[in-house]
């Protein structure tokens, strides 16, 4: 078995990323402390075509060192957007057409196994801070919660582990629907 070099890849340039069709959903991050996890969903959001990321509160921003180690480079091809407070960005997202989800233990979440996007749907799903998860008042303003289920002592996963399986799930049932 032979590796693949990063030439024989043929990756997209920041260009043709940035052009790229991009899947319908959007990720919001909700005062994330952890400029290494701000960075780490970068490069998966990069890696399956998300639409934008949208960076919330006290949620550093790019460009930053922090970010850079872990995104490495794509803050270049993802495209994103500051908001003071995740409560505007839900509000904005929704007026543009877009169902939003927090991803969140709470009564009477869909786990993400079952959740079905329906057709033509345009999706955004808030992931909260490290320490206190999507704020409540976030989780009151969306239409809907996605959890993920966990069978060990912990019932937490770390947010930029918990953004990948989101986006890989969401992203192949998306694709799907088109």
């Amino acid at each position: 078995m032979q590796k693949i070099s990063n030439e024989e890849l043929g990756r997209l340039s920041a260009e043709e990323a940035r052009a790229a069709g991009k899947a319908p959903l959007v990720i919001v991050l909700d005062n994330i402390r952890s400029m290494s996890n701000v960075g780490s969903i970068f490069r998966t959001s990069d890696a399956y075509r998300v639409e934008k990321i949208c960076l919330c509160g006290f949620t550093a921003v790019p460009p930053h060192r922090e970010i850079q180690k872990t995104a490495l480079g794509a803050t270049e091809s993802v495209p994103w957007e500051h908001f003071d407070s995740t409560l505007l960005c839900v509000d904005s997202l929704k007026q543009a057409g877009y169902t939003v989800y927090c991803i969140e233990q709470v009564m009477n979440s869909t786990m993400l196994q079952n959740f079905e996007p329906h057709v033509n749907n345009k999706i955004a799903v808030v992931l909260g801070n490290e320490v206190e998860g999507v704020a409540q008042e976030v989780v009151n303003a969306c239409d809907g919660a996605l959890e993920l289920p966990q069978y060990g002592m912990k019932h937490s996963l770390n947010v930029a582990v918990t953004a990948g399986i989101v986006i890989w799930e969401l992203f192949f049932k998306l694709n799907k629907k088109q």
